[in-house]
């Protein structure tokens, strides 16, 4: 199956939620956020195609890293290829991470057209981070996140009893940043 990334792996990201972590940068977002920091991510047959086999061989070939992030881009646009390396990175003891501009009650409304891909993909995250970035209420204090808006999920959690569940410890401001 293929997949498409607007960019090369990165391997060694500590920024894009806690450990060390490879991000994958999926292409093709409809968000439109003001003031995106991957507005590059954005056009939907931009960047480059790969085998989800090769990304699943990269993701094995991990030893020190907590897990793995899913960015963009809007993951959400490629659940079905994603679904297969969130899986495989569980499968390898890896903590799933995923950036979505898609808040939680859309990607579980079963009128949602993607409903069923979303659910396959979600079953494999661990943390969402989800809603817009918006602009008007960034916030660098915020830990693993770029606005007030958007929430740090407990996908397993919440999944259970269908409702959002937040990660509180992610929810906190960050204590270095807010001096």
């Amino acid at each position: 199956m293929k997949l498409r990334l607007a960019s090369e792996l990165t391997y060694d990201s500590i920024v894009d939620g806690p450990g060390l972590r490879m991000v994958i940068w999926t292409q093709g977002c409809i968000h439109n956020c003001y003031k995106c920091h991957n507005p590059q991510t954005h056009k939907l047959e931009g960047g480059i195609m790969v085998d989800t086999d090769y990304v699943i061989k990269e993701v094995k070939k991990l030893k020190l890293h907590k897990g793995i992030t899913l960015s963009g881009g809007e993951p959400f646009l490629q659940p079905k290829s994603l679904s297969l390396i969130a899986k495989s990175a569980q499968l390898e003891n890896l903590d799933v991470w995923c950036y979505t501009g898609f808040e939680f009650e859309y990607l579980i409304n079963k009128e949602n057209p993607l409903y069923m891909q979303n659910k396959t993909l979600l079953q494999y995250i661990d943390i969402l981070v989800d809603g817009k970035f918006v602009y008007e209420k960034k916030d660098v204090t915020l830990k693993f996140r770029g606005s007030s808006n958007q929430r740090v999920i407990d996908v397993k959690r919440s999944l259970e009893v269908n409702q959002v569940i937040l990660k509180e410890e992610y929810m906190e401001k960050s204590l270095h940043m807010a001096k």
